[in-house]
């Protein structure tokens, strides 16, 4: 038998919350395989978690006020690590975002490839918009930075970064890397995992056809955005989920250098504080 710890973060998106769980509930699993579902809830108040406990009730979930995605992913994982200690061993955990609707042979999929490489790699599933089913919005990261083109004959490309949409970490992995780092808030922890995993020789596969589908958040980040008050920019910027220089900082002095991280530094506060001259440059 195979068990899979499947960990999530949610706030106040209930209805995608509810379809991505009715997804999972949908796959077409290999016989020998388990999951057990583990989400922290940021402190919704649409309703999330009471609906989840009445549709899902066998779903482990509980609420951590105020966190956002990767220290929920953490908080997740702790959840996991608890029932692991007292004898439900997990040999796989995989990561998902709430707004990710995944296909039946998702899971499936992700075991077979990792299994072909003998469960010592991380696997990552691309996704697709939901309008047009067209477009790769998310997944692993080629060497330009764009997500990978699927293959022509469904073998598992090589990639380089990865998004935390749908990523399969088996226990061989996550033995090595541990949980994500506590360092990050909301996003860049999924960049974080992939790039330390990278260091220690742990490959990055992503499965040869897309997984899912989800869409882009293609608006202008509000931080940046021209028609919001400067100051107002510059607290959101701040935010977690806005673009924290420090934490941008840190990612990049970490893998990329010094120099990197200090150029980037500068260029983020610049293009909050003049975001007009910022957009006709990048034109």
């Amino acid at each position: 038998m195979k068990y899979i710890a499947i960990l999530l973060t949610v706030f106040n998106r209930k209805e995608k919350t509810i379809k991505c769980l009715q997804n999972i509930e949908a796959q077409s699993l290999p016989t020998d395989t388990k999951l057990d579902i583990y989400i922290v809830d940021g402190g919704s108040t649409d309703g999330t978690v009471e609906t989840i406990k009445a549709q899902f009730p066998y779903v482990n979930i509980k609420t951590v006020d105020g966190v956002f995605w990767n220290r929920g992913m953490i908080e997740a994982w702790k959840m996991a690590e608890e029932k692991s200690r007292s004898g439900q061993k997990y040999d796989y955990y995989l990561w998902m975002n709430d707004d990710t609707f995944i296909y039946e042979d998702c899971i499936a999929s992700l075991l077979r490839v990792s299994q072909s490489k003998e469960d010592k790699a991380i696997i990552l599933g691309s996704t697709l918009d939901t309008q047009t089913r067209s477009k790769l919005t998310y997944g692993g990261r080629d060497e330009t930075g764009n997500v990978a083109r699927p293959s022509s004959d469904d073998s598992p490309v090589r990639v380089v970064m990865m998004n935390g949409n749908i990523v399969l970490v088996p226990h061989n992995v996550y033995e090595k890397l541990g949980t994500l780092s506590s360092y990050y808030t909301h996003a860049r922890g999924d960049f974080d995992y992939g790039l330390r995993a990278r260091k220690i020789g742990i490959k990055l596969w992503q499965v040869g056809h897309p997984l899912g589908e989800c869409d882009l958040h293609e608006h202008i980040d509000a931080w940046c955005d021209p028609e919001i008050p400067l100051k107002r920019r510059w607290k959101l910027m701040h935010r977690p989920n806005g673009m924290p220089p420090m934490e941008i900082f840190h990612l990049e002095n970490q893998h990329y250098g010094l120099r990197t991280a200090i150029f980037h530094f500068i260029t983020i506060h610049l293009r909050c504080l003049f975001p007009n001259i910022w957009i006709k440059y990048k034109k």
